[in-house]
């Protein structure tokens, strides 16, 4: 079972593709390609968008960043509107080469492109700045070099946007929890690798050679969360795995990654999720396509 893999029209001799499209709904299943992926959506209030492990309800106009790989797809659902506008614009993940993206002058397009493997919903005051030069990318008939200039100064403004929001959870794909830390990434295989087991403060703290207090503060630096907020993303990002591609009961998924009061468990599903564990699997496996 795999989700559909979609193969765009970007050849390698572009440098990027851009999509204008008036719809009545969504009709194209969840989905992945390796280009990277920015998606204007307008008139679409009441549809369901699903990034990762993230599952949400858009407003009249959106802005997403999707990441290459990323799994993600837009769909009708309670969306009444006849005429939804989607502007997308698809580019080669390596349009910006690697060297390049070291150069200090790069580096919050760097951040921007390594949070887009969590999908980037920007603000409304963002979109609102940004929708008219996506349309105007795609209404001008210079098809050159300019416009990969337009197209690299609107990617240079959202990197500088504020007040942006990540959508899937960072342990949805494992290899996203990746830190520079030599401690912090040891630290992480293990609660990977022992996720479905009580794991205290005191043995992370053992590991990454510090004291707990010491290590509390250099988690919380690393991650963004404590260390019980840490391990429950980690175990939240096996879970939804777990709900997508297993048919074990919800108990037996949240038992089997470490968590053994469902009481909680449901409280800190829902809280992140903003979902039950019940309504996350009915809602995520009807958008799955079997290849």
């Amino acid at each position: 079972m795999e989700i559909f893999r979609e193969i765009t029209p970007l050849t390698p001799n572009d440098c990027f593709m851009i999509f204008s499209r008036h719809k009545k709904q969504f009709d194209f299943p969840l989905h992945t390609h390796n280009e990277i992926e920015l998606n204007l959506v307008i008139n679409g209030k009441g549809s369901q968008r699903i990034i990762g492990n993230h599952i949400g309800t858009i407003d009249d106009m959106e802005l997403v960043m999707v990441g290459s790989d990323v799994t993600h797809g837009w769909f009708t659902d309670q969306c009444q509107s006849e005429d939804i506008h989607e502007v997308t614009i698809q580019f080669h993940a390596d349009l910006f080469d690697e060297k390049f993206l070291k150069r200090n002058q790069m580096a919050n397009i760097r951040k921007m492109f390594e949070d887009a493997k969590r999908g980037i919903l920007f603000s409304r005051e963002t979109t609102e700045k940004v929708a008219p030069r996506i349309e105007a990318l795609y209404n001008n008939d210079n098809e050159g070099f300019h416009s990969v200039l337009d197209l690299l100064a609107i990617i240079y403004d959202l990197s500088m946007a504020e007040d942006v929001k990540l959508l899937s959870d960072p342990t949805f794909d494992q290899k996203q929890m990746r830190s520079n830390s030599r401690r912090i990434e040891s630290v992480f295989e293990y609660m990977n690798k022992n996720f479905n087991k009580q794991i205290t403060l005191s043995e992370v703290a053992q590991i990454a050679n510090m004291s707990e207090v010491s290590f509390s503060r250099f988690i919380k630096k690393h991650t963004g969360f404590n260390f019980v907020e840490t391990l429950n993303e980690i175990r939240l990002g096996h879970v939804s795995r777990m709900l997508i591609d297993t048919n074990l009961t919800i108990s037996e998924v949240a038992f089997c990654c470490g968590f053994n009061n469902m009481a909680n468990f449901n409280r800190i599903f829902k809280r992140k999720k903003g979902l039950t564990p019940n309504k996350f699997r009915k809602t995520y496996m009807p958008k799955k396509i079997y290849v």
